[in-house]
């Protein structure tokens, strides 16, 4: 495991209460996700790249404004105009945490803040989990050696980390396999932040990644339901190499990886990756 939440998390969560996920039901996975125990402040974006990357990904979560939110003007689940978090039936006050919680997590990882979750230690956020990302593949090769194959199986924003270490850190080693689960890279402008490394042709990490990337997503799960194929978008030479593969999780939250690890595509896929 590449363990990131104590860098933006004052309290992460224990192992007990990671455990009880498994059998949480879809309104506590969700308040899992969006951390509904912390209020997360406003982000003062210090250039026009910054402001524009918080209010794509906020369009993206909903049509509404913070104030409309926090009045309660949102469009209900069922009406056509609604759009990602909107069309999920979860009370607002969750799916506002959800929301400010990954949007605040995305733009200081991709903006390297400096961030002190708690008293006493201070994150510069990107070097931080780069660097654990990294020596998380390199304990693992020298454990193993040549005794593969090494595969990064990643969810939500682990799918962004992934992606930034194989294809913008020279020092990252190379792996045969990715798996991406629930992924955000679909969105324009998270892809605007790995350039200038990414480009559409070419954003294929091929350097890092000789084998496989499998993309699953499900077409209601709100991080990635705006674009959830990543084929198109991260090409090598050109060329298609991703497999974009849709599966269809249980209740309100479908986000959730304890979701994506239940389904049987996505255990069949890490076991034909694995060579099983």
């Amino acid at each position: 495991m590449v363990y990131w939440a104590d860098v933006l998390y004052e309290h992460p969560d224990s192992v007990e209460e990671v455990a009880a996920y498994e059998s949480a039901e879809s309104i506590d996975l969700a308040r899992a996700d969006g951390s509904v125990d912390v209020d997360l402040p406003a982000i003062q974006a210090r250039t026009e790249q910054e402001a524009q990357l918080l209010e794509a990904l906020r369009r993206h979560f909903t049509s509404a404004s913070m104030e409309d939110i926090e009045l309660g003007r949102v469009l209900p689940p069922e009406d056509p105009s609604a759009v990602a978090l909107e069309r999920v039936p979860l009370p607002w006050f969750i799916k506002k945490r959800i929301m400010k919680a990954f949007i605040r997590d995305a733009h200081h990882y991709y903006f390297n803040r400096s961030f002190t979750p708690r008293p006493g230690e201070t994150f510069r956020v990107q070097d931080d989990i780069r660097r654990r990302f990294v020596d998380a593949l390199n304990a693992n090769a020298a454990a193993n050696g040549a005794n593969g194959p090494h595969i990064v199986v990643s969810h939500s924003m682990g799918t962004m980390i992934a992606y930034d270490c194989l294809k913008r850190v020279a020092a990252c080693p190379a792996i045969d396999g990715l798996i991406t689960l629930g992924s955000p890279l679909g969105i324009d402008e998270v892809q605007d932040c790995n350039k200038p490394e990414w480009g559409r042709v070419d954003g294929f990490p091929a350097e890092k990644l000789p084998g496989r990337w499998v993309n699953l997503f499900d077409r209601l799960d709100v991080v990635c339901a705006a674009d959830p194929r990543l084929a198109g978008d991260f090409q090598h030479g050109g060329k298609d190499r991703i497999e974009d593969i849709g599966v269809s999780n249980e209740g309100y939250w479908r986000h959730a990886v304890v979701q994506y690890l239940a389904r049987t595509r996505v255990r069949e896929t890490l076991a034909s990756m694995l060579d099983l």
